[in-house]
Formats: C-alpha cells, sequence, structure tokens
C-alpha cells in the first residue's frame, strides 16, 4: 500500500467551538464537516441535542472524529478558560494589555469553582486539581484579572 493510501485510511480530527444550541450547517460547522464528507446536519442535530442543557450561546468545543468510511464521533468539552473567568467577572472582553491594564479581580474561590468544571473534561480527569487551578489563574493573568485569596 502507497504512503498515500495509508494516510487516506485514517481517522481525522476536526476540533471546533460551537455555541451551544447553535449548531447550524452554515460556517463554520458546515465547511468544516463538509470538507470530511460528513453531513453537517447530523452533527448539527447532535450537538444541539447534547448542550441543550446550557445556556444557548455558551461557546462550546468539540472535537470531532471523521473515520475513513465518513461515519464521526464527537466528544463535547467544557467552555474555554477564558470565557468562563470573563463571564464570573461579568465582562465582555479580556484586556488589551494584562500587564499594564487591568479589568478586574476575582477570588480563588471563583478559580477554584472554574477549576472544577474545567475537571470534567476527559482530558483533565487524571491531573490534580491543584495545577488545574494554577492554569486556570494563568490564564486569568493572561486576560488581565488579578486573583486574590
Amino acid at each position: 500500500m502507497s504512503k498515500k493510501g495509508a494516510a487516506a485510511a485514517k481517522d481525522v480530527l476536526v476540533k471546533l467551538i460551537v455555541g451551544a444550541g447553535q449548531a447550524a450547517p452554515a460556517p463554520p460547522v458546515g465547511p468544516a464537516l463538509g470538507s470530511k464528507g460528513v453531513k453537517a446536519i447530523d452533527f448539527c442535530k447532535e450537538f444541539n441535542a447534547r448542550t441543550a442543557h446550557l445556556n444557548t450561546g455558551v461557546p462550546v468545543p468539540a472535537l470531532v472524529t471523521v473515520r475513513p468510511d465518513r461515519s464521526f464521533t464527537f466528544e463535547v468539552k467544557s467552555p474555554p478558560t477564558s470565557w468562563l473567568l470573563l463571564q464570573a467577572l461579568g465582562v465582555e472582553k479580556g484586556s488589551p494589555d494584562p500587564k499594564r491594564q487591568k479589568i478586574g479581580t476575582l477570588s480563588l474561590k471563583h478559580v477554584y469553582e472554574i477549576a472544577k468544571i474545567k475537571k470534567t473534561d476527559s482530558r483533565h480527569k487524571e491531573i490534580p486539581m491543584e495545577n488545574i487551578v494554577k492554569s486556570t489563574i494563568g490564564v486569568a493573568k493572561s486576560v488581565g484579572i488579578d486573583i486574590v485569596p
């Protein structure tokens, strides 16, 4: 079998961030999946059903695995850490210059609650909670949020 034939028989991963309950065959979902031979409407129906428990529009990362036979599976993850932090603070955007311009302050309790949400992701299951908290604090600093005890 040629190298090209071997590569064609592998699963393809597609990363998407879609608003909860708002998946539609329009961009970005349609073109991303259509180019891989997947019917976007099938993904949209299942994604919207799986995210129905979330507030509409919450950005939800999805990791779609497309098999060579064009069937697919996908994993829904928790919203991005930066989005969760900005929501806790009640602001739309992070600071354009996080080192000089802070947008607000959150308590360590807020950070811990966000870390608990992130812990539900399969990729964080084996990571100690302390490390997830440290990572969340790092993201907070990168968007201009100070963390206080």
